[in-house]
């Protein structure tokens, strides 16, 4: 069983058991072949092994010169440390697939800087049509996109099966998340982040609606060792690694949240009452602290999205 953590910092990940500093990145082993790269924006996931390296995102742009040499670093390590028998095994870097979560500038904003490598970069369709209309050159886009709600990027890649989910209206209306199937790894892109409260979009297709939607579809995913903690690891948007009871605890808080402000609408109270009633307030020292994505700000998302869905007009 994997042991809770209660604060999470990129100092404390790098004195933690098994994490190390790569390039100013840190990298934390997750699970077999499976890392975490953070400090680059939004968290990466790394798949990597004898058949290549498979990213999940490609963060922000401000680190996106420092991922590639991070990843290569850790591919190198990986083979390294093959049995002898393994050793004659191809040992060229190549990065094969970079998977998508959001179109968001943290998750999409390095795509342009790890184009050269030439990798594959899956995503949403809807992905691709919002950074198009936002005027991102094409370096910057994805070059495979998908359709519906799943596709399998790889029956068998570095011993993976790997499907892109798509969670929609969550965030955004392109949201996915990666479930790599025989380590048990769920990377849930922006729709899980514990750091924050969830940052729901309505001018790009979120609600709270489908945020609470998508919390439940991994809950349906994941699976717990004993005493609902353990088993299947997540890879959250920001932070450490979970756990399915962390994941359970967040989607508990984001569906109170819902049903105060919902109560609320209900009451016909404006969108000024409902901030002065505070229905954050129990989480707020936690997931409160961003001053990017404040609780006003999330209030005013959930109210904005609950008023949409009733027809009411927004005050």
């Amino acid at each position: 069983m994997r042991p809770l953590l209660v604060v999470c910092c990129l100092g404390f990940w790098i004195a933690s058991l098994g994490a190390q500093e790569s390039g100013g990145l840190v990298v934390e082993p997750v699970r077999d072949n499976i890392y975490l790269l953070a400090g680059a924006g939004a968290n990466i996931t790394v798949s990597a092994g004898e058949d290549g390296v498979v990213v999940v995102d490609a963060g922000g742009t401000q680190r996106s010169a420092d991922v590639i040499p991070a990843v290569q670093r850790l591919f190198r390590d990986v083979l390294s440390k093959r049995a002898p028998s393994d050793r004659d095994a191809p040992t060229r870097f190549r990065l094969r697939y970079v998977l998508t979560t959001s179109g968001l500038p943290e998750h999409a904003g390095g795509i342009a800087a790890v184009a050269a490598s030439q990798p594959v970069v899956v995503a949403h369709e809807n992905v691709l049509a919002r950074l198009s209309d936002e005027g991102v050159p094409t370096a910057g886009l994805p070059t495979l996109t998908y359709f519906g709600s799943i596709m399998k990027v790889s029956q068998w890649l570095n011993g993976e099966g790997i499907e892109l989910l798509h969670l929609p209206a969550a965030i955004t209306d392109g949201d996915s998340v990666v479930h790599f199937r025989r380590a048990d790894v769920i990377s849930t892109g922006a729709i899980f982040d514990i750091t924050q409260y969830p940052g729901i979009d309505l001018a790009k297709g979120g609600s709270i609606q489908g945020e609470v939607a998508a919390l439940n579809r991994l809950l349906e995913l994941v699976v717990a060792d004993a005493g609902s903690e353990g088993g299947t690891l997540i890879v959250p948007a920001h932070g450490r690694i979970c756990d399915v009871a962390e994941l359970s605890n967040y989607r508990n808080m984001i569906t109170m949240v819902r049903d105060r402000v919902d109560d609320m609408v209900k009451k016909k109270m404006t969108l000024a009452q409902v901030k002065s009633a505070k229905p954050t307030e129990d989480w707020d020292a936690r997931f409160g602290r961003n001053a990017k994505w404040t609780p006003d700000m999330f209030v005013e998302a959930v109210y904005g999205s609950l008023v949409k869905g009733d027809g009411r007009a927004a005050k």
